[in-house]
């Protein structure tokens, strides 16, 4: 018998719950100081505004802020946006919970009808020579962790979304002192939301494993069977999130800016433009909750791979718990490292100039790398035995400690490649992003072509570092491999979270500080924090696509075994025609969202129009447009339309495989996983480009403005001294 790891069971079970409590701690310790930037003016007795000491009079006598009333308007503002998001998902979980309560009935039907609702026990599938608990006992409690996945994914991006409305505005606040103090208070947001996801999926996740344990006892295989259900909730509702949220968000976004800024030639987020509440709300509900919720799904369904592979494993077999619950050590060991690691960006280093922000966040990914590396060693060490045996397609596969090591931290140094390409296509400091704004010098149409092609180049390294961390993943430790290097990519989801979050937040505050009236300075401040946010979000997608590719290969494996199916062979009809439909459905999935997006933007530029020429004052900013209704149209438009894309992705397995058999199915698995990567990454870099050459250009063209009136300021003087002298009748 193999040695037995060093870390005793009691230990493990210590660690992993107090590492989630830390986690939880941490975040609501970040939310506290977040919470200190008040939204309200304070006064003294006398009646006029409190001051802290003379950086506040050199704050007003810079930014013209003596007039407090700009804080009252930012807290109004973002009460509307508070207000707006809230009832979005409100209405938007009313309707995917009555989805996913039909969805966990067939759930419960399909794998209680396995046996016919048998209540008897049953020979184990992998090891026939043990007894299982029965089919129906399967079914209720993988209905039970689908349901948990769910809520858990819903409440993580409601909380995400509640916390980015609570820092948009204090972040805006905090930009009349600088940049730094704005980046902190952004970065420390986003942290909340990091902090709180990981911490609450890991507690949540070893909670339903040793409640589940108390009924399964010793049959370990079907406990991590049930415990697979936790994943399915989990990125089923961070599907409809992500869905619902990004044709909200993007259905505002291009009513706003053709209508406000094309047509009627007014700012970006100017308060006389009838989608600009909505605009934001989508801001927190796609890029926010529904990221949150994403991202989630990746890492509930890589640790729900890691463990069910595990279980049929030497680890499983004989019930060595540490080894066992290895992929929730090392998500533990993440939350660690994460928290120290946050405090570089907010305690350790201030940033004090503009260029400095991207910067700060590379060293977030590089140091969160290097720091989790050095983790994932040391609980490899600690956490496993030196030798033991991996299940691989029917067979026991010898591996060691080291080997598992290296699985997951090819994982994790893919995601850091994954991050740096990302940063590279969507930063407007690179060529390629440049290049795009400088295609916009003879039109929209040379634009798109370069913004496409960008897309596309983008996709070629992140492509070969999922498939050399799967090759090596694979080679070292089959299927588990393969898992566990997914999990080592979404090890750091709390720094990444923190930096994907921020950049909503700081696109909020950009967006308030133009509703508010804030000086234009103010404005260039929160707009680059903004362009780093594109950037960030990007790198957060990034990380969501390669975990989820390393995922779904994982999953396909489990499926594949327990299908008995020995080898997919492509040259067979009925899985070849499989891989050619499942190569479309992404295209059909995204054709179905990028309509959706188009017919909720017309009514949504027809319903800015009509106020623009219906409402008295409204360009004279005497009259307030009407809000609420951009705020419907996006809501109706959103709910009406996340349906039919959900239900494509849920219901075309049970359809194939019921019709057409498993052989079949693993076909459309297998081209749907392959086709989807590419789009996906395409799609996001190509966005974050144009979003950022966008910026890019803006920016140039106020540092323009800027020289010029500077040369006038510094010129008129002499130009009319000059004057004076030559023309003595000037100086009457």
């Amino acid at each position: 018998m193999a040695a037995a790891a060093i870390l005793p069971e009691l230990a493990t079970q210590v660690l992993i719950p107090v590492a989630a409590a830390v986690g939880i701690a941490f975040a609501v310790l970040q939310w506290v100081l977040v919470s200190k930037v008040r939204l309200t003016p304070e006064r003294r007795a006398d009646g006029g505004a409190a001051k802290a000491g003379p950086a506040d009079y050199l704050i007003e006598e810079e930014e013209g802020l003596n007039d407090h009333n700009v804080v009252v308007r930012c807290a109004e503002i973002q009460s509307a946006i508070s207000e707006g998001a809230t009832s979005f998902l409100f209405t938007e979980y009313k309707y995917v919970g009555l989805f996913m309560g039909i969805f966990a009935i067939l759930i419960f039907l399909f794998l209680g009808s396995v046996e016919g609702f048998s209540t008897r026990s049953q020979p184990c599938h992998y090891s026939k020579d043990k007894t299982c608990k029965p089919a129906l006992a399967n079914a209720i409690f993988s209905t039970i962790a689908f349901v948990l996945g769910a809520v858990t994914s819903l409440v993580s991006g409601f909380l995400g979304m509640k916390i980015a409305t609570y820092a948009n505005a204090r972040t805006t606040l905090e930009a009349r002192k600088g940049v730094g103090k704005a980046f902190i208070t952004a970065f420390r947001s986003g942290a909340v939301m990091g902090f709180l996801l990981a911490a609450s999926g890991l507690l949540v996740l070893y909670i339903a494993i040793n409640l589940f344990g108390i009924y399964y006892g010793d049959d370990w295989e079907g406990l991590f069977e049930a415990i697979t259900g936790y994943g399915l909730g989990g990125s089923s509702m961070a599907l409809f999130g992500r869905v619902g949220g990004g044709i909200y968000t993007k259905a505002a976004d291009v009513g706003a800016d053709l209508v406000g800024k094309v047509e009627r030639n007014i700012p970006e987020d100017d308060p006389r433009n009838p989608a600009v509440i909505a605009d934001n709300v989508g801001d927190n509900v796609g890029d926010i909750a529904g990221m949150g919720s994403d991202l989630f799904g990746s890492y509930a369904e890589s640790s729900c791979a890691a463990l069910v592979v595990a279980s049929i494993s030497s680890f499983g077999i004989n019930h060595e718990f540490t080894p066992m619950v290895y992929p929730l050590l090392v998500s533990s060991v993440g939350i660690v490292a994460c928290l120290i690691i946050t405090l570089f960006a907010t305690d350790f280093f201030e940033i004090k100039a503009v260029n400095e922000i991207e910067p700060a966040l590379k060293k977030q990914l590089i140091i969160s790398t290097v720091v989790m590396t050095i983790g994932i060693a040391l609980i490899s060490w600690l956490g496993l035995p030196y030798t033991f045996t991996i299940f691989n397609f029917g067979v026991q596969k010898t591996v060691h400690s080291w080997q598992l090591f290296l699985c997951v931290a090819v994982g994790l140094w893919a995601g850091l490649i994954i991050g740096f390409v990302t940063e590279y296509y969507t930063s407007n400091a690179y060529s390629p992003v440049q290049d795009v704004a400088d295609s916009c010098r003879t039109g929209a149409a040379t634009n798109v072509i370069f913004g496409l092609a960008l897309g596309y180049k983008s996709v070629i390294i992140p492509i070969f570092a999922i498939a050399f961390s799967i090759f090596l993943s694979f080679s070292l430790a089959a299927m588990y491999g393969v898992a566990v290097a997914a999990l080592g990519m979404l090890s750091t989801i709390a720094t990444g979270l923190a930096i994907d979050a921020y950049g909503p937040i700081s696109d909020n505050a950009g967006g308030i500080a133009e509703m508010a009236g804030m000086s234009h300075r103010i404005r260039e401040r929160t707009d680059a924090l903004d362009a780093a946010g594109n950037t960030t979000a990007a790198i957060g997608k990034g990380f969501a696509i390669g975990s989820a590719a390393l995922v779904s290969l994982a999953l396909f494996g489990a499926f594949v075994s327990r299908a008995a199916i020995s080898t997919v062979d492509v040259l067979t009809p009925k899985v070849f025609i499989g891989l050619i439909v499942g190569a479309m459905l992404p295209y059909w999935f995204s054709a179905m969202t990028m309509k959706s997006v188009g017919s909720a933007a017309l009514k949504m530029v027809e319903e800015v129009r009509r106020q623009f020429n219906t409402i008295p004052g409204l360009m004279e900013g005497t009259t307030k447009p009407d809000y609420a209704t951009c705020v419907k149209i996006s809501t109706d438009a959103s709910i009406k339309e996340m349906i039919p894309p959900g239900a494509l992705v849920m219901l075309t397995p049970l359809i194939v495989g019921i019709l057409f058999g498993v052989e079949t199915l693993s076909g459309v698995l297998a081209g749907a996983l392959v086709s989807g990567v590419q789009i996906a990454i395409s799609a996001s870099n190509t966005g974050g480009a144009w979003d950022n050459a966008k910026k890019y250009i803006e920016v140039k063209s106020h540092r323009i403005q800027r020289t010029i009136s500077s040369v006038q300021i510094c010129i008129l003087p002499y130009v009319k001294k000059t004057l004076l002298k030559e023309v003595p009748l000037l100086k009457e």
